[in-house]
């Protein structure tokens, strides 16, 4: 027990307290700081590694419980912050300045509302205090600009020493950048690899990204030229595959998971989008219209996570269509609430890796 109420006190009782992802403690860490004492009222900074902790309040409540054991505290504040470690990479690659993590968000096939899923993890980042950006690769069906509401937007164009860069659209708390802000509304992309390649490149390094703590990539479905530009460009923090119960949804799914493996990067894990139907009518109800448990067992088989499952609503695709994200419009729809688990989750992941 210690006699005497001073910050050497605070932080030895505090040590034994545990960041719950790294299991290593909030002291070693260097999470504690600005120790202040006034009479019996103490207080300081916990400084968490993602502005997404999922367990941000256990951790201050944990550290509020350990403070109080100490002889003359009346009162605990903890003023919570984030330091979003930058994720290292493989050597060869060439990061983005100010850019911490990039994280693709990819499928094997079309249609399963990878790019959905996108825009709702992005901005449920944006929600929990990160700063997010959203780079639209895919190149030939850019939707991202219309799910954001910045269908009408276009991007400026801002001169610097190193040469023109690229403003990103603005919304929801999201930066992004398209293909979409730069062609007509109706004309097609008729492009080959090296002309993708391109415009991949331009969008990672000459856009003003600023300080980002997450850069979502949104991938065109399978495993082409995109894919190979984007994990041969930039040290990844890790890819997010995105698929549906359905059997052959799964099975171009595990081939767009190994491809990222091959190359290097880590596999953050799998999200069952369409997991079920809920009717709007009948809310109570559930329908597997694609079948039931593919993305839990295909998880299980490949050995990486099940990051969470992301039932079908008619406001899903009304919020997608409006330029309101469902985590925005209707935050507490089912779908919305998965959805912010998952990126919480992967912002987790994320940290856990980059400090181990």
């Amino acid at each position: 027990m210690h006699d005497v109420l001073d910050s050497r006190s605070v932080l030895e009782v505090l040590r034994p307290v545990q960041d719950p992802e790294l299991r290593k403690s909030l002291v070693e860490l260097n999470m504690i700081r600005n120790v202040s004492i006034d009479a019996g009222r103490v207080s300081f900074t916990l400084v968490l590694t993602t502005p997404a902790c999922p367990l941000r309040e256990f951790i201050v409540q944990d550290c509020q419980r350990a403070v109080k054991t100490l002889p003359g505290v009346t009162d605990v504040v903890v003023e919570v912050t984030a330091e979003t470690p930058q994720q290292k990479g493989l050597p060869d690659r060439t990061g983005i300045d100010g850019v911490k993590n990039i994280i693709a968000i990819s499928s094997g096939k079309g249609g399963v509302g990878k790019s959905t899923v996108t825009v709702n993890l992005a901005v449920a980042l944006a929600q929990m205090g990160a700063k997010v950006g959203l780079l639209d690769a895919d190149i030939y069906g850019p939707n991202d600009p219309t799910m954001l509401g910045l269908s009408e937007a276009q991007l400026a164009v801002e001169k610097t020493e190193k040469g023109e860069v690229l403003e990103p659209a603005f919304n929801h708390g999201v930066k992004l950048v398209s293909m979409g802000f730069l062609i007509g509304q109706d004309q097609p992309v008729i492009w080959r690899g090296p002309m993708l390649n391109g415009i991949i490149r331009k969008f990672l390094y000459e856009v003003s990204w600023g300080e980002l703590d997450y850069l979502l990539v949104d991938m065109p479905p399978g495993t082409g030229d995109a894919q190979l530009t984007l994990t041969q460009a930039v040290p990844m923090a890790g890819a997010v595959i995105v698929t549906t119960p359905q059997t052959v949804a799964l099975l171009d799914a595990r081939k767009g998971l190994r491809m990222f493996q091959q190359m290097g990067v880590p596999v953050l894990g799998i999200v069952e989008n369409m997991s079920y139907f809920i009717p709007p009518d009948m809310p109570e109800k559930q329908y597997d219209i694609f079948g039931s448990g593919g993305g839990s067992k295909t998880a299980t088989e490949l050995g990486v996570s099940l990051l969470g499952c992301v039932p079908l609503e008619i406001a899903t695709r009304v919020g997608g269509d409006s330029g309101v994200p469902i985590v925005v419009g209707e935050p507490n729809s089912p779908s919305a609430k998965a959805l912010m688990a998952i990126a919480q989750t992967m912002a987790a992941k994320i940290s856990v890796a980059a400090l181990t």
